[in-house]
């Protein structure tokens, strides 16, 4: 789970972002390391992303999950009742991480229930077509996190699609019982 390290990080991305919009002078009433309360009664607070930790909100109406491929799933179950009865959004923001989780369920089988947006690194103007083609040639995870695609893991023995299809009761043994 992300430690209070990784939540200090996350309120830092936090304050990069209030920083690139104009705010008026009074819009704050708290800000703190890991929380920011506006004037408007609306909280922002980074959590330390555990399964314990997380519990302690209730009627939340916006919740963010930052590289949420790599969010456990005991973490993502913990947090979807805080949004019931606020009815509030959650985003997921991520590049894949293997063909496991959450994340890549929704993507893979739930995507009619989301608004989603897929952005390969080619629309993505900061990105130079020369730093792409270097990481092309040496980055073994250039699809992965520069083009959005779920990949199997390197060490792993059998597919996911070979994997799937041995509890797919119509594929026919090649020898045995018929």
């Amino acid at each position: 789970a992300p430690s209070q390290d990784q939540s200090a990080e996350l309120m830092m991305k936090f304050d990069e972002f209030r920083g690139a919009v104009e705010l008026p002078s009074d819009y704050l009433s708290t800000d703190t390391k890991l929380a920011v309360k506006f004037a408007n009664g609306n909280r922002f607070v980074a959590r330390p992303g555990s399964e314990k930790t997380a519990r302690s909100f209730s009627a939340v109406t916006l919740l963010l999950e930052d590289e949420a491929s790599r969010v456990l799933d005991d973490l993502y179950n913990t947090v979807r009742p805080m949004l019931a009865v606020s009815n509030g959004r959650h985003i997921l923001m991520s590049t894949p991480f293997g063909k496991r989780g959450h994340f890549f369920r929704i993507w893979s089988e739930q995507r009619d229930l989301w608004e989603w947006y897929e952005i390969p690194a080619e629309m993505c103007p900061r990105i130079t077509p020369e730093f792409l083609a270097a990481e092309r040639r040496t980055n073994p995870w250039f699809e992965q996190e520069y083009h959005c695609r779920f990949m199997e893991a390197e060490d792993q023995y059998f597919s996911n699609y070979t994997i799937q299809k041995m509890f797919d009761g119509n594929v026919k043994p090649l020898w045995g019982a018929a």
